[in-house]
């Protein structure tokens, strides 16, 4: 008989075994950090220039960081059935919130993106991706057979996103139409889709795009400025040149911390889409390549979360997380992309480091998520062990 001293142990995790991915953990609190440092530097000018105090978006900012950090303990506490079990009913919940904000929502700079809450505007695109990549999740479980074989199952979750990209377009917003549409490609070639739909899936999608940016004159205008921006500097170019001589200007080490010139009234949006501008002029190329080994770190805990989960037999936690890391990933290309004058400007947020109180919230969100993924993966593998070691 086994003594209650050799029970207790044997159901006692290691202490070095922890129950929750402590390196992404770490990297997220890290970026939370960053961003609360840069985006009080950043946005002093502006905010002393709009409000006569310049500490009016620092202190908007704080206040969702506070709220995420609650939304992200509360999410790791919520158990992934119900996730699961919802889904469905999450879609149907961001189709309504895409259409309501269209009909009563905010209008800034010509787009109606944000729900009035109170005092503070929230932008439902970023809600309806955490949904939209949920149901994808639970349906790449119910009808995997079907995507793999038949293009019946491949097709039906085009037509669901296509409906979302419709409404997202009205408002408009293309950014977050282009990173749904890369996640949910991702996770179709993930789960077995036929190369030869994954392929045409594409070239379709590229060829919207091209159209869309075509029709609309505003968006040829920012891609005309991203390829020529020096031929009108003061136009077109304007905000890419800006960056450009941002990151220019920082060097090795950078021109130290609130030391930014551009940040002050000749680099629009520097707290928020071109946040990543500042933190090259400050922090130099050695600040730069840190923050980004962090995303990395991030995007990479993401993924081998969900492979993990896959493994354990978990495969909507699997799908969902590997969405995630997906999402947070191409995000990042998008936003430094743009602003280093590789890619067209498309308003995407630096996940956890820029101004943006939608986007943090939801990605905090996220986050929890993979942590509660990782945890139920963790401990479905105990007990799987702990079982055929009682065989």
């Amino acid at each position: 008989m086994l003594s209650m001293t050799a029970l207790r142990r044997s159901f006692t995790p290691a202490p070095s075994d922890s129950l929750f991915d402590v390196p992404l953990l770490y990297a997220m609190l890290c970026l939370v950090g960053i961003g609360f440092v840069m985006v009080t530097s950043a946005s002093m000018p502006v905010a002393e220039r709009l409000y006569d105090n310049p500490y009016h978006i620092v202190t908007r900012h704080g206040m969702f960081l506070v709220m995420a950090l609650v939304l992200f303990w509360l999410s790791t506490t919520v158990p992934m059935t119900w996730w699961k079990r919802f889904n469905p009913y999450l879609l149907l919940l961001g189709l309504v919130l895409l259409a309501v904000v269209l009909v009563v929502g905010r209008e800034v700079n010509g787009s109606k993106r944000w729900l009035p809450v109170g005092p503070i505007g929230f932008q439902v695109a970023e809600a309806a991706k955490l949904f939209f990549f949920s149901y994808i999740a639970g349906y790449l479980v119910r009808k995997r057979d079907e995507v793999q074989e038949n293009l019946k199952g491949f097709a039906k979750p085009i037509i669901v996103f296509a409906v979302y990209a419709f409404l997202i377009l009205m408002q408009p917003d293309l950014g977050t139409v282009v990173v749904m549409f890369v996640t949910t490609v991702g996770l179709l070639f993930l789960a077995g889709a036929k190369l030869w739909q994954f392929f045409a899936l594409m070239l379709t999608g590229v060829l919207l795009v091209v159209m869309l940016i075509i029709f609309e004159p505003y968006r040829m205008a920012r891609v005309v400025g991203f390829l020529e921006p020096w031929e009108d500097p003061f136009g077109k170019g304007y905000q890419l040149v800006q960056s450009l001589m941002a990151y220019g200007q920082g060097g090795w080490l950078g021109q130290g911390l609130g030391n930014s010139v551009q940040k002050l009234q000749y680099l629009p949006e520097a707290h928020n889409d071109f946040i990543f501008a500042v933190v090259a002029e400050e922090l130099g190329f050695i600040g730069v390549i840190c923050v980004l080994m962090t995303l990395a770190t991030l995007v990479f805990r993401a993924l081998l979360i969900g492979q993990k989960a896959l493994k354990a037999g978990k495969e909507y936690e699997g799908y969902l997380a590997l969405g995630i890391g997906i999402w947070f990933a191409f995000q990042t290309v998008v936003n430094v992309g743009a602003s280093a004058g590789m890619l067209p400007t498309k308003g995407l947020t630096l996940p956890f480091i820029s101004y943006g109180g939608s986007s943090l919230l939801i990605m905090t969100i996220a986050a929890g998520l993979l942590q509660r993924i990782d945890f139920e993966t963790k401990l479905s593998t105990r007990q799987a062990t702990s079982r055929g070691g009682k065989k």
